[in-house]
C-alpha cells in the first residue's frame, strides 16, 4: 500500500474536528460534484473538516481528477493511493488510519448517500451522547429480486448472527476517534467492517435517510462481491454453520437408531426379502450421521482455534473513571478510602 499527500505542516491537522473518509473506485463521473458537495458540507459543520480520499486501485481517471481538482477546491483534504484494488474494507481502513478528526464518517463516492446525512451523523456525534451513528435506509429502491435477496439475508443475519444490525444493513456510518482506535486495533482480514463495528458495542444511534438514485455509472457491487461479503459476515461472527452440522449429526444418530429398529423389525417379521438390505441400510444410516456428528465436533475445535487467532480483546473498555473519597481529618483516626469504578 502506498500513499500520496501534499507536504503539510505538523499542526495542519491539530485542530481538525471532522473527517470524511471516501473510498474511490470507478467514480470518475462523480468526483467533481463530490468535491463540491464536500466543500458545502465543510462550510455547514461547526468545526474544521477534512476529507480523506482513498483511491483503491481505480481503473479510471479518478486519481488524476482528484490530483487536479483538490489543490484549488478550497477543501482541506488528504489523498491516499493504494498500490492495487484491495477492496472497500481495506480502503476504508487505510483512510481511518490517517484521519485526523475527532469525529470520523465514512461515505461512498457515488453520492447515493447525501452529504446532508454526513452532517446529521456529525451532529449526533457532537452531542457527546453517542459514539457511533449509522445511516439506515427508510426504504429500498433496488430491483425486486435484489431487494428480496437483501431483505432475506439481513433478516437471517439479524436473527442468528448480530441482532443489533438494522433491518436493511448499514451503508454509511460515523464514529468517534475512540471507536476508530478500537476498530483499527482489530487486525483482521476477510471480515465485515460493519460486523466489527457492531461487535465493539459503544453507544449507537440510527439516522434514517432516503437513498438517492445513482446518476452516474453503475454499481461495482457485483454478485461475486456480495457472496464474498456474505461469507465474511457470517463465518467471522458466528459458529452457526458448525452448530447446524452438530445438530444434524445428533439428530441423524437418533434417527438412525429409530430407523434401525424399524428395519430390524421388518427383517424379523419377514417383510424384507432382499438379501443384505438390512445391514446395508443400518450401516448407511449410522455412518452418514456419525460423519456429520464428527464434523461438528472437529469444527467446534477449529472454530475456537480460529477465534483465538483473531486476537480480539475479551472486552472493550469505553470509560474508565476514578473517584477519590476525600481524606478524613487525621485527628478522627479514620482510614482514607479510595473508591475506583471502571
Amino acid at each position: 500500500m502506498g500513499s500520496e499527500s501534499t507536504s503539510l505542516p505538523a499542526v495542519w491537522g491539530a485542530d481538525v474536528v471532522y473527517t470524511v473518509v471516501v473510498p474511490v473506485y470507478g467514480n470518475e463521473a462523480t468526483i467533481p460534484l463530490l468535491i463540491d458537495r464536500l466543500v458545502e458540507l465543510s462550510a455547514d459543520v461547526d468545526g474544521l473538516m477534512e476529507a480523506v480520499f482513498v483511491v483503491d486501485g481505480s481503473p479510471d481517471a479518478s486519481l488524476v481528477l482528484l490530483q487536479r481538482l483538490l489543490p484549488d477546491s478550497g477543501l482541506r483534504a488528504q489523498l491516499v493511493t493504494l498500490s492495487r484494488n484491495y477492496g472497500a474494507f481495506s480502503a476504508v481502513r487505510a483512510g481511518l488510519e490517517v484521519a485526523r478528526g475527532e469525529h470520523i464518517a465514512v461515505m461512498a463516492a457515488d453520492l447515493q448517500e447525501p452529504t446532508s446525512l454526513v452532517r446529521d451523523i456529525f451532529a449526533r456525534l457532537s452531542t457527546g451522547d453517542h459514539d457511533v451513528a449509522v445511516g439506515v435506509r427508510t426504504d429500498r429502491d433496488d430491483p425486486a429480486l435484489s431487494s428480496l435477496a437483501a431483505r432475506t439475508f439481513w433478516g437471517i443475519y439479524r436473527r442468528y448472527v448480530q441482532k443489533e444490525i438494522p433491518v436493511g444493513g448499514v451503508d454509511i456510518f460515523g464514529c468517534t476517534r475512540q471507536v476508530v482506535g478500537q476498530l483499527l486495533a482489530l487486525r483482521e482480514s476477510h471480515t465485515s467492517l460493519i460486523g466489527l463495528l457492531y461487535w465493539l458495542g459503544f453507544r449507537r444511534v440510527e439516522v434514517p435517510y432516503v437513498r438517492q438514485e445513482r446518476e452516474f455509472g453503475k454499481s461495482g457491487w457485483t454478485l461475486r462481491k456480495k457472496l464474498r461479503y456474505m461469507n465474511d459476515s457470517i463465518f467471522s461472527f458466528t459458529d452457526l454453520p458448525i452448530t447446524l452440522l452438530l445438530t444434524g449429526g445428533l439428530l441423524g444418530v437418533v434417527g438412525s437408531v429409530c430407523a434401525g429398529v424399524a428395519v430390524f423389525a421388518a427383517w424379523a417379521t419377514g417383510s424384507v426379502e432382499v438379501p443384505g438390505y438390512t445391514p446395508l441400510m443400518l450401516m448407511l444410516f449410522l455412518l452418514c450421521s456419525s460423519i456429520l456428528l464428527a464434523l461438528g465436533i472437529v469444527g467446534s475445535y477449529v472454530w475456537r482455534t480460529y477465534e483465538n487467532s483473531k486476537r480480539r480483546p475479551g472486552a472493550v473498555p469505553m470509560h474508565h473513571q476514578h473517584f477519590h473519597v476525600p481524606a478524613v481529618p487525621a485527628e478522627r483516626g479514620a482510614p482514607v478510602r479510595v473508591l475506583e469504578v471502571g
